[in-house]
């Protein structure tokens, strides 16, 4: 009986250093309740991942309800406010996704500032009255002694605090500093929402320097939990705004909350998983204009019940501008599924389980899921008086949605950052350098910046040859007319492997 032949030796060739994100789990879209039937018009005429429009029609459902009531959770009361983080690189169509479910909102702007325009006019007159009678009334006190001092003192008092300037109209902002929100809190609309298509203009703004990020942070976490905003400034005073709401959606290419997600201090603050965050897969190159579909119907009756919310006025205290929402309770049956949630969550977080590596946001959950079975509550019916097991089983849903992205994407952002630059050093040696063979020298001298220190070239260099990116040569290998005591050969494909 003949020996088999020797199976012959095959090269596998370098391995990648990075591995892919596995793919995400399908929208639970049917669980967006009420407002599922706008967000599949909109995903039907943009034709992109239907997470985009749903994350749009929850913020905008969360900025248009979080100044009427606080949903009951099992650490008690907490605001309706949601923040949003939607992952997608340019060209998913983030903006027509987002247009459409804003127009209401956008209309209504529009309308209450032309409103406001004929208000501040009336301010005016009243103000140069009030300071005219006040000037009149401190220049008498000045020209008496006495019995003249005590008639001016009661006439200030009757006269009364300036008259107040009519809040600004503006709902939402882009990109504010700690400052410009709460200066905007103090004198405008008490619920406000910072929504930007461009997230990573706040993400790498202002706002967000190493100067002001701490500061940022902070306020922001107040917000969400619905602590008063402190702010003490030399020349301003102290001043503290008690009663006010935030919602926030972002949208930011997945280049920009990469590094904004291995920011320490972002995950750390608990700034990050207050987010629920999203990266849908792309939709590009099926997006055929035979598939696209309209529902009108569906974007006006959402338009017309966005119209209601933000023309209802909102409970607050008309001299310092607080909101006075009610409590919006839990159901028996709503709470009992909370509770199963929960324990879970709970479970998962035990050292070695499947939420461990990801504690920060597991542990918040819970109250996502009554945070967004609230909204739904209230976009049905703001006079809802209690939220349903149903709600509660559509928020459910939607959070441990969001909490599987957040262990994917969390995962991703793990690569340590000597991997990202040995990727960056892989990329430049197959698509710009022009040699066969390469040394520390030559990458500290012509490599990419951020490898322009021997020690971090020396280190990339060794996690390609791990790789089987580049091959070590033998020491006094000629390389360019010299002798190298150490340089490696460029292995750009199978075939190069020995």
């Amino acid at each position: 009986m003949n020996a088999p032949d020797p199976i012959p030796f095959m090269a596998e060739g370098p391995q990648p250093l990075l591995r892919e994100i596995a793919r995400g789990e399908v929208y639970p879209v049917a669980s967006l309740g009420p407002l599922r039937a706008a967000v599949e018009a909109v995903q039907g005429m943009a034709q992109a991942p239907v997470a985009i429009p749903a994350a749009s029609a929850l913020a905008v459902a969360s900025l248009a309800v979080q100044g009427f009531a606080n949903v009951e959770t099992l650490g008690g009361p907490r605001p309706l406010s949601l923040y949003l983080l939607t992952i997608a690189r340019s060209g998913e169509r983030k903006s027509s996704c987002d247009a459409p479910l804003m127009a209401a909102l956008r209309d209504h702007e529009r309308e209450q500032a032309h409103a406001q325009r004929a208000e501040i006019a009336s301010w005016q007159n009243a103000q140069a009255l009030w300071k005219g009678e006040r000037d009149r009334i401190l220049s008498e006190a000045k020209k008496g002694k006495g019995e003249r001092k005590l008639a001016a003192r009661a006439d200030l008092d009757a006269l009364g605090s300036e008259p107040p300037l009519p809040p600004a109209a503006d709902r939402t902002v882009t990109e504010p500093t700690f400052e410009g929100l709460t200066r905007l809190f103090a004198t405008g609309q008490p619920s406000l929402g910072i929504f930007s298509d461009e997230g990573g203009q706040f993400l790498g703004g202002h706002a967000m320097n190493s100067d002001n990020r701490q500061k940022t942070l902070a306020a922001l976490n107040d917000l969400w939990q619905g602590n008063p905003i402190r702010r003490t400034r030399a020349g301003d005073g102290h001043a503290t705004l008690y009663g006010r709401r935030l919602a926030v959606h972002l949208m930011a290419q997945p280049t920009i909350v990469r590094a904004f997600m291995t920011d320490r201090l972002a995950s750390d603050s608990g700034f990050l998983p207050r987010f629920l965050i999203c990266e849908p897969p792309s939709t590009i190159g099926t997006r055929l204009h035979a598939n696209a579909r309209r529902d009108d119907a569906a974007l006006a009756v959402y338009r017309n019940r966005l119209r209601d919310i933000l023309e209802t006025p909102m409970p607050f205290d008309e001299d310092t501008r607080e909101l006075l929402p009610r409590d919006l309770p839990l159901s028996p049956e709503a709470r009992a599924l909370l509770i199963g949630l929960a324990d879970a969550i709970e479970a998962g977080q035990a050292p070695g389980g499947d939420l461990a590596h990801v504690s920060g946001y597991a542990s918040k959950v819970a109250e996502q899921a009554a945070r967004i079975a609230g909204v739904l509550a209230l976009w049905h019916d703001l006079n809802a008086p209690a939220v349903t097991a149903q709600d509660m089983a559509n928020g459910i849903a939607l959070a441990q949605f969001h909490l599987s992205e957040a262990v994917r994407l969390a995962d991703a952002a793990n690569v340590s950052q000597e991997i990202d630059r040995a990727d960056t050093l892989r990329r430049w040696l197959l698509e710009i350098w022009s040699h066969p063979e390469v040394t520390v020298r030559d990458v500290v001298q012509y490599g990419p910046n951020a490898l322009r220190e021997t020690p971090k070239a020396a280190a990339a260099l060794a996690i390609l040859e791990r790789h089987g990116w580049i091959a070590l040569l033998a020491p006094g290998t000629i390389v360019r007319g010299s002798a190298r005591k150490l340089a490696w050969r460029i292995v750009r494909d199978g075939s190069d492997v020995v």
